[in-house]
């Protein structure tokens, strides 16, 4: 259930938010590509303790050949990189009335960086999807309690979408390993979509025969 939308005052989750996250300055437009101390963030859990020498991406689920990747092995296929002009889906939120309780936006919740890492396409090529999946599904190390479930945050696509070239798992951001805050040691990168497609801190993708219902 979502939650109801609010006018008025800001509310205290909206606060912890705003002084945890930061949006682009406007001013940061004047890059081609907005550096990454500037890029936007919205991180709704705790940034998990994670080690790249000991992080491994499993994918199961629906595949012929389970698997789990290293960071290094990841490294060592070849690379893509995507220049991906990323944006929040609240993006102007705080100039709303009424307006859904999260992080109170402007128009600061969008920048663009360069991403590197491995298509997404080879992974699934590799651990071959069954015909049978109906979403894939991505899910991050940073869990939390939202409306009273605790979960990983995750997210899914459908097979067509997740098997586009320019999807990325992705481990540098602007030519540079990715910071704690930006997912490292891997993240997906969805070009096209809403920021919250693109999930930080991936550990497990799990191809599934149905919809996905967020948890």
């Amino acid at each position: 259930m979502r939650r109801a939308p609010i006018v008025g005052r800001y509310t205290g989750e909206e606060l912890a938010l705003a002084t945890r996250n930061s949006g682009m300055p406007l001013e940061a437009l004047r890059y081609d590509l907005t550096p990454v101390g500037l890029h936007y963030l919205l991180i709704h859990f705790d940034i998990p303790a994670t080690d790249a020498a000991a992080w491994r991406l499993r994918i199961e689920g629906l595949v012929a050949k389970p698997q789990a990747f290293s960071v290094a092995e990841l490294q060592a296929m070849p690379a893509s990189t995507v220049r991906v002009t990323m944006e929040c889906a609240g993006n102007g939120r705080g100039q709303t009335s009424p307006r859904y309780p999260s992080m109170p936006w402007l128009d600061e919740g969008v920048s663009t960086a360069e991403w590197t890492g491995v298509s997404l396409s080879v992974l699934l090529k590799k651990i071959e999807v069954k015909e049978s999946t109906q979403e894939i599904v991505f899910h991050g190390a940073d869990r939390g309690i939202d409306r009273g479930i605790e979960h990983t945050f995750s997210r899914s696509l459908v097979p067509a979408e997740a098997m586009r070239d320019d999807v990325l798992v992705a481990y540098a951001m602007n030519g540079q390993p990715l910071l704690p805050q930006h997912g490292a040691p891997l993240r997906l990168v969805v070009p096209g979509w809403y920021g919250m497609a693109s999930v930080k801190w991936l550990e497990r993708i799990e191809a599934i025969d149905r919809a996905f219902d967020g948890v």
